[in-house]
């Protein structure tokens, strides 16, 4: 795929959501994890650069930072999940500086106040002002499992209010073809619904409801 092409694709997975990623991906790369956007309503995508940290140890986001690039999405993970706060103010100002697209934390994020007031789109698992270390090296764009999904490298990883999804690399165009179709299909039951069809009618359920029905009397 070429550049423009790639630009395109994450511009559409952004703009479809991560619903209609997911279910578009069959059910796949769901980030299972209970997730808070700081500026609900944004919705962001872009290609994963990583920052594997030490346990409860942030030194790598500080390395993390030369390798970002325009557009990216920073995704910062631990061995471990827990409530350490890898990300605060002026980490973010760094990734902001640089032209991330936005953040994913699998761990905790303090001055929040100022991270919405930076504008950078952050998601992350906890609030907590618990701070890190910097005593381990930790890793750069190696593959992480958030939420029981593994992200590697420049798999585009999709954010919103509904909380985060990935799309390995090799799969953008067919999933960015599967999510159109899925838009086109929604936007026919969408006209349907709202002229008053019901889709208890239209998926047979009532029709089965009441084969059951029959049969228990």
């Amino acid at each position: 795929m070429s550049g423009a092409r790639h630009t395109e694709a994450v511009a559409e997975l952004a703009e479809a959501g991560v619903a209609t990623v997911y279910e578009a991906a069959g059910r796949s790369g769901l980030v299972d994890a209970d997730l808070e956007s700081l500026i609900p309503g944004t919705r962001v995508a872009g290609p994963a650069r990583i920052a594997l940290c030490g346990q409860d140890d942030n030194r790598a986001v500080h390395e993390v930072m030369a390798h970002l690039r325009p557009g990216e999405v920073l995704v910062l993970a631990m061995p471990e999940p827990r409530p350490v706060a890898l990300l605060g103010d002026l980490l973010a100002t760094q990734a902001k500086a640089r032209g991330a697209a936005g953040v994913l934390v699998d761990a905790s994020v303090r001055d929040v106040a100022d991270l919405r007031a930076i504008g950078l789109p952050v998601w992350t698992r906890w609030r907590r002002v618990r701070g890190a270390t910097k005593n381990v090296r930790g890793s750069v764009d190696v593959p992480v499992r958030v939420g029981g999904t593994e992200i590697a490298p420049q798999d585009i990883v999709v954010l919103d209010d509904d909380g985060a999804a990935a799309v390995p690399l090799s799969r953008v165009e067919s999933t960015v073809a599967a999510v159109r179709e899925r838009i086109a299909k929604e936007d026919g039951l969408r006209e349907r619904w709202s002229s008053g069809e019901l889709s208890y009618d239209a998926y047979g359920l009532r029709a089965e409801d009441e084969a059951s029905d029959q049969v228990e009397t």
